[in-house]
């Protein structure tokens, strides 16, 4: 551990116990995925990994680095060694699961659903690791949301988990079942429940976000849409939630609907100079630009 000390932080700090330099791992990992330099991040925690081939929290950070390039061939074995070093961690399973599930985004289609019952399945184990672990059971929501009962998606399971969210926090659970009324076309209900939220919670990033998405969908509230999505990008991405790129896209989406096409513009590049590969900005970009 001494090495990993002397990677982060000054010489000078070199006595430190364990514990504080751990710490010093966390807040330098923190601070670079803050300032988005995943190459730096990457250099960081691959010399730590190779001193320190059992620090587990290395390995996740390292494939979190990886998942933000989108760059799963590296992130599922970097995920994968973490959990084989803390197999009792339920968010590193939950961080494995996005790994596998962004590998079945970029699969061909036999070996696509092989990945996604492993992206399920490490999502499921999160849960059954840590019960109250939200983002976990956010994620299998998630998952049975979007995909078919042959790779065991499906509304019921989306709906059950929403529900067990409520039950542990009771404003998060608003949000959750929001989102699958606008999966099932309830945009009413869907707006009154993330009102709801956003009395309870004024700054909460995933209500926020949703009442943007919802008012890009729709149509309705453009001018709040607007200022909720950009509020957004002044506050911390929770885990598991879209970050800066789709944030702007939605907010290209709405100055469409308001006829600012400049804006619009504007928006759709600075999604695509955070995402390059960000493929619904590039094509809403090519439809814009080409009118």
């Amino acid at each position: 551990m001494l090495r990993l000390l002397l990677l982060l932080v000054l010489a000078a700090a070199a006595a430190r116990p364990a514990d504080a330099a751990d710490q010093a791992l966390r807040d330098r990992v923190t601070e670079l995925f803050k300032q988005r330099q995943w190459a730096e991040a990457q250099t960081v925690l691959e010399k730590v990994t190779t001193d320190e081939p059992a620090n587990a929290e290395a390995w996740n950070f390292l494939g979190q680095v990886f998942l933000a390039r989108n760059d799963h061939e590296k992130a599922v074995p970097a995920f994968e060694k973490a959990t084989e070093l803390a197999p009792a961690n339920s968010e590193y399973f939950r961080t494995l699961g996005d790994a596998y599930g962004l590998a079945a985004q970029s699969a061909g289609l036999l070996s696509k659903y092989g990945w996604a019952k492993k992206c399920k399945a490490a999502y499921d184990h999160a849960v059954e690791l840590d019960p109250a672990n939200i983002a976990a059971r956010w994620s299998v929501m998630e998952y049975c949301r979007q995909a078919p009962a042959i790779a065991g998606g499906g509304m019921d399971g989306a709906y059950a988990q929403a529900e067990a969210i409520r039950t542990l926090d009771p404003n998060r659970g608003r949000v959750a079942l929001a989102i699958l009324y606008v999966a099932d076309k309830k945009m009413v209900e869907a707006f009154a429940l993330y009102d709801e939220a956003l009395r309870a919670d004024p700054d909460d990033y995933t209500t926020l976000y949703q009442l943007g998405r919802l008012s890009a969908m729709t149509g309705q509230r453009l001018e709040q849409g607007l200022v909720n999505l950009r509020k957004c990008l002044t506050l911390p991405v929770p885990p598991n939630q879209p970050g800066p790129a789709p944030v702007n896209w939605r907010i290209g989406n709405l100055l469409e609907k308001t006829g600012d096409k400049p804006g619009a513009k504007a928006a759709y590049e600075a999604a695509i100079a955070i995402d390059p590969k960000f493929v619904q900005a590039i094509e809403s970009l090519r439809k814009l630009t080409a009118g």
